[in-house]
Parts: C-alpha cells; sequence; structure tokens
C-alpha cells in the first residue's frame, strides 16, 4: 500500500500551528514550579505561565491545604494537587525537567519533600532554587554585588541576602499578607521586616549585609503589591527599596529563567533517576 501525502493547504497549515504548544524535541519538556502556601503557579517550556491558582489538593468546602507557612506538611496531598493540575497538561510519553523553587530556611527537609511530590509527573530531573535567587534572576539583578531580597508571600515573609549569587544570610518569620486584617494594620509585617534586617546588620562582621543595603533592597511577593506596605518599609529602612515588577509571580518568571538555561546543561542532558536530579542550579 503506498501512503500519499496530503496536500499542504493554508487551513491545515494553520490547524497545525495552532495545535503545536510543545516543542519539537518532546524530550525537552520543561516545567517550573512555585509552590506558595497560598497559590501554586506552573510554568511549561513553549507555553508560559499556564497556572497561577489556590494551593489546595481539591477545590470545595473540604479543601486540604498541603503547603503552610512555607513547609509542605502533607506530600501525598501536594502529589495529588500536582496531579489534578498538570498531569493532563504535560506532554504524554515525556519525562519533563522539573524546576522548583524553595524557601532558604526550610533546607533539606523542604527540597525532599518537594521531590517527592514532583515524582507524580514523572521527572527526568528535578531542580531546586532558592526563591530569593529566583526573583534577582526575574529582575535582572547584577548577582555580582550583594543583594537583599524581601519576599513577602501570604503566609511568611523571608529576608535573604545574597552574595555572588548564593545565599550568604536569610531570615524567616512566620508573618504575612494575610496577618493583615485591614487597611493600616500593617506594621507587624514591616516591624519583623525591620527586626530580621536589623539582625542581619548586627551579625555580620563583614561590610555585605550594609553594601547590600546601600544598593537597595528587592523586594517581591504579594506583599510588594501593597502601596501602604511599601511605604512604610521604606520609611522604616531608610534605604532604598525597589519592587519586582509583577513582584507576585516574580519567582515563577526566575524559576522559568533557570528552566531555559538548564536544558542545554549537560549534568541535565544526561539521564538522571526520577526525582534525583541535580545542575548547575540545584539546592
Amino acid at each position: 500500500m503506498t501512503l500519499v501525502p496530503r496536500p499542504r493547504t493554508a487551513l491545515a497549515s494553520s490547524h497545525r500551528h495552532r495545535h503545536r504548544p510543545w516543542p519539537l524535541c518532546r524530550q525537552c519538556c520543561g516545567l517550573a514550579l512555585d509552590m506558595g502556601s497560598a497559590r501554586t503557579r506552573a510554568w511549561i517550556a513553549g507555553r508560559g505561565m499556564i497556572l497561577d491558582v489556590p494551593t489546595i489538593t481539591f477545590p470545595g468546602p473540604g479543601a486540604v491545604y498541603p503547603i503552610q507557612r512555607g513547609a509542605i506538611v502533607d506530600v501525598p496531598g501536594t502529589s495529588r494537587m500536582l496531579d489534578r493540575l498538570l498531569g493532563h497538561r504535560l506532554p504524554r510519553l515525556t519525562r519533563p525537567l522539573v524546576v522548583v523553587t524553595t524557601p532558604v530556611l526550610d533546607g533539606p527537609t523542604y527540597r525532599e519533600r518537594a521531590r517527592t511530590a514532583v515524582e507524580v509527573l514523572r521527572p527526568r530531573a528535578v531542580l531546586t532554587v532558592p526563591t530569593a535567587r529566583a526573583i534577582a534572576l526575574a529582575a535582572d539583578a547584577d548577582l555580582s554585588r550583594p543583594l537583599l531580597v524581601v519576599d513577602i508571600g501570604a503566609h511568611f515573609t523571608e529576608a535573604v541576602l545574597l552574595a555572588e549569587g548564593m545565599v550568604f544570610d536569610a531570615r524567616r518569620t512566620a508573618v504575612g499578607t494575610t496577618d493583615i486584617s485591614a487597611p493600616g494594620t500593617s506594621a507587624g509585617v514591616v516591624e519583623a521586616v525591620t527586626a530580621m534586617i536589623t539582625s542581619m546588620l548586627r551579625q555580620d562582621r563583614t561590610s555585605v549585609t550594609a553594601d547590600a543595603l546601600c544598593r537597595g533592597a528587592l523586594l517581591a511577593g504579594g506583599g510588594a503589591l501593597r502601596p501602604d506596605l511599601t511605604y512604610r518599609l521604606t520609611g522604616s529602612r531608610h534605604a532604598p527599596l525597589r519592587a519586582v515588577p509583577a513582584p507576585h509571580t516574580a519567582a515563577i518568571r526566575g524559576a522559568a529563567k533557570i528552566l531555559r538555561s538548564a536544558h542545554a546543561h549537560p549534568s541535565v542532558r544526561s539521564a538522571h533517576p526520577p526525582g534525583r536530579g541535580t545542575g548547575p542550579h540545584s539546592h
């Protein structure tokens, strides 16, 4: 039997273009994840950000919150959430490279739980990146100089000092935007951020923290969308403070940048067992 190729009509060409969201190389499928206490965001290579939804295992009256105050408290629940949100969105018969943002001070525990949860997506490799570094990349910050990143989320706030792109110091408080009950009640968050930065200055026997403050801190997270909060923070520190553009999505955009650059790295192109990937940006 001889197969005769169909003519390439304009309609057929348009149809193929409209329904071809994946890279031609199916092995290059990539996924960036930012799993916060309040919202989970996902970015798929070639498609951009496809998810920005509440972090719940299943919607409804009995919703379960598998991530609380920046910690994965329910690994199976997180896996079920990822399967529900992303299982049908990834190309079949592929094993994606996954980049996951992680809070700095949760350390190995968060990273291990995140990798276990992500295994439901059958990853080819899993890279983890400190959220503060992802934010800096999204802002196109010069990482050769000391940089302070203040990430004010829904349920917790981190202040992270980067030096040469690596974590030099970090502080965390279980206070976020959900603790601001009404306009004018942001004083608690401001006091917590001020206390963390003051502690960094007092304990740093070098000039790194002072240099970062003189340069100006980056402000990200949902808190950076609140003018009352940014105004109070600027007044309390008497130091430059710059909100990252679209601060609530800075972490996922930075993770997407790492995803694009990591595809070409030899350590990622080689085979890795699922969930145990290591690479140039892994935490």
